[in-house]
């Protein structure tokens, strides 16, 4: 019973000192190293196997899923903050490389062949955030065009202006528009969601109506522990105008499945 009050009190610690960081940093940019070192520990603290058995047994509980939200959405909003600042250190020739960053690029790479993408591939980023990590790899892996989509102007224009300082600035672009109004979405041969996107089920449904009955769909997500510090996917619903492949790419951020129109769907 002692455990189980440990890990609430963890989740709790995590969520203040995280949040409290993140104020810091408007005040002294400085703390970002501080932010930067928090989310890493976080990052330890989700792939911790014992923490991982906790869950299991105490998930369930009205206070560990109360205390659960409040660190995921801390966490997502610090992580934005942080990747916009590590976007204008480019300018400065400077880096900030956290273990999330780390981790994240191995991942993509992974991804990528399981995806099939090669340098004819366009594809659609959506969330493709501040400091775009993951678009800028796919162009450098691969070859392919991407376009990296946000609903965060200030991060869109972050985004523009490190893709122009790379070598690959000419591959990557990046809108705030909607998904609807571009005629990309229609052209995308993948769509890759980012981990960091909440309404997943709502963007399937449109992509259903906008994209390319053809395109693979790769949905980033994070259930169990991981849904600290990622929204989740719910694994198991039905959903009859998608096939659902879950991928192993041996990430530690987050989970990944491949969703395709179901056969007697494409070419409606």
């Amino acid at each position: 019973m002692l455990e189980k009050y440990e890990f609430i009190l963890a989740l709790k610690l995590l969520d203040f000192e995280i949040r409290q960081m993140t104020k810091y940093t408007n005040v002294f940019p400085s703390c970002f190293a501080l932010l930067k070192n928090k989310l890493d520990v976080l990052c330890e603290f989700i792939n911790n196997d014992e923490n991982v058995q906790k869950w299991h047994s105490w998930s369930q509980i009205d206070e560990v899923q109360e205390h659960s939200r409040n660190l995921r959405e801390t966490a997502v909003q610090a992580l934005c903050q942080l990747e916009k600042y590590q976007s204008r250190l480019i300018h400065k020739h400077e880096h900030l490389i956290s273990h999330y960053i780390d981790q994240l690029s191995n991942s993509v790479r992974a991804e990528l062949e399981s995806l099939q993408v090669h340098q004819h591939s366009k594809v659609l980023f959506i969330g493709s955030g501040a400091f775009p990590l993951s678009a800028l790899t796919i162009a450098q892996e691969t070859g392919a065009e991407v376009l990296g989509v946000d609903i965060d102007k200030e991060a869109v224009q972050l985004a523009e202006q490190a893709a122009a300082m790379s070598d690959f600035g000419s591959k990557v672009t990046f809108s705030h528009q909607k998904l609807k109004e571009l005629a990309f979405t229609k052209e995308a041969t993948h769509i890759i969601i980012a981990s960091l996107v909440e309404n997943k089920l709502e963007i399937l449904e449109e992509l259903k109506l906008t994209a390319n009955s053809q395109a693979k769909i790769m949905m980033r997500y994070g259930n169990g522990l991981k849904s600290l510090f990622n929204y989740s996917w719910p694994l198991g619903t039905e959903l009859p105008e998608w096939t659902q492949n879950q991928v192993s790419t041996s990430s530690q951020l987050y989970d990944t499945i491949i969703l395709e129109r179901a056969m007697q769907m494409k070419g409606v």
